[in-house]
Formats: C-alpha cells, sequence, structure tokens
C-alpha cells in the first residue's frame, strides 16, 4: 500500500501531497508519512507547497478510527495533530497550503499553521465544526483560531462551530485567495518561486518573532521526548 503522502522536491521548491483515496483524515500513518516529507523538505527545500487531492485537502482527524481507540490512544493522536501544526507553523521556510476541496476540524488547523493558504473555487467546507461535533477544541487548535481567525468570526468559528465556503473563508481568515480548480496548483507554484529568494534565517526568525506568544502556548501544553 502506497503511502498516504508523498513528497516531490523541484528547484527547491517541495510538494507534500496527502492522498488516501478517501478524506485525507489524520490518523497516525498519515501523520508518519507527512512527518517523514518534512523531514526531507527541511532538507533539502527552500519552499514547502502542502495540498491534498481533487475535492479533499482533509477532512481532519479521522473519527472512526478515534471511536474505536482507548482514551490515552485517542489523546496520543490529537496530541500528534498538535505536533504537526506546531511544526507547520514553526516551519523555518515559507509553508503554501493549496487547499483542493473540503477543509474541516484538523484540515483547518493544517491551514491556519500555513503562511500562505489559496483554496479552490467551489461547493466545499472549511473551518472548524467541533461544537457541531460534540468537542471542545485541543488548545493547539484554539490558539490558532485565535491568531489567526479575523475577530469578527471568532464566536461564529469556535463557538459556533460554522463552516464556510471558500469565498467567506478568506473573509474568516482560513483562506487568502481562492481560485479555479485548474489554476490551483500553478497559483501554489507562483507564489512559491516569488517567497524562494526570501527563504532565509531572517524570514525564519521574524516568522517566530511574530508567533512565538501562540507558539509557545501551543509547545507547553504538548508532550514532548
Amino acid at each position: 500500500m502506497s503511502a498516504p503522502a508523498t513528497i516531490e522536491i523541484k528547484d527547491e521548491i517541495a510538494t507534500i501531497t496527502m492522498n488516501d483515496g478517501k478524506a485525507n483524515a489524520i490518523n497516525p500513518t498519515m501523520l508518519e508519512a507527512l512527518n517523514a516529507c518534512l523531514d526531507q523538505a527541511e532538507k533539502e527545500a527552500k519552499v514547502l507547497i502542502l495540498t491534498g487531492r481533487e475535492g479533499r485537502f482533509s477532512g481532519g482527524f479521522d473519527l472512526k478510527l478515534m471511536m474505536s481507540l482507548p482514551g490515552e490512544e485517542v489523546k496520543a493522536l490529537v496530541d500528534g495533530g498538535g505536533k504537526l501544526a506546531y511544526r507547520l507553523f514553526n516551519f523555518p521556510m515559507p509553508v503554501i497550503s493549496a487547499c483542493n476541496g473540503h477543509g474541516v476540524a484538523m484540515g483547518c488547523f493544517i491551514l491556519l499553521s500555513s503562511d500562505v493558504r489559496i483554496g479552490t473555487a467551489g461547493a466545499f467546507k472549511i473551518g472548524a465544526n467541533e461544537t457541531q461535533i460534540n468537542m471542545v477544541l485541543p488548545i493547539f487548535a484554539s490558539e490558532l483560531v485565535k491568531a489567526r481567525v479575523a475577530t469578527d468570526y471568532l464566536t461564529r468559528s469556535m463557538v459556533f462551530g460554522e463552516l464556510f465556503d471558500p469565498d467567506t473563508a478568506i473573509k474568516a481568515g482560513y483562506l487568502d485567495q481562492v481560485v479555479e480548480a485548474d489554476a490551483l496548483m500553478a497559483t501554489a507554484q507562483g507564489f512559491a518561486e516569488g517567497l524562494k529568494p526570501l527563504s532565509s534565517p531572517s524570514l525564519t526568525g521574524n516568522k517566530r518573532l511574530l508567533r512565538e506568544e501562540t507558539l509557545a502556548t501551543i509547545k507547553a501544553s504538548l508532550p514532548w521526548d
């Protein structure tokens, strides 16, 4: 069985593609594959593009799996998602998410962890629906929402768990731009080419200065080996 996330590096631009053939659910297998790809990107690239498959960026944590796990394993999975979000938010190069469609729950937290977020036009839903599925946001997720979602949309996003279409997701702060599906990757590539000359220790340092309080709170909420 092929890995649910793969990487291609060309001209110092790494493109990580999530494709499990379904909803690109975040589970231990996906987390392991994503982190392996990120390890390679850190060594070989200057800009990262993260994308999914047609119609699906990520549907969030694998809820079916979570319902079958004991409590400590559920916590470990959620912590793994938190560590992924922390890593992306703190990544030492520009991170561009090319959101192919739905980006729900952990999928939207990946968007909030990215520097540039490009969405696909269409009947897609983006946002943190935890209230609607009777869940409380973990600290990493709530901190990302508070840091990046527009003030006028905070209650709708975090308290009501509202999901937004791509155009409204721009206003809410989950996306920066929406394009047609056939232009998504070309647009992401254009951003990557423009950001590549800026990829440097100074960019990394300024990114971390901007986000230091959020990063510190997220880091303190997670277990580390």
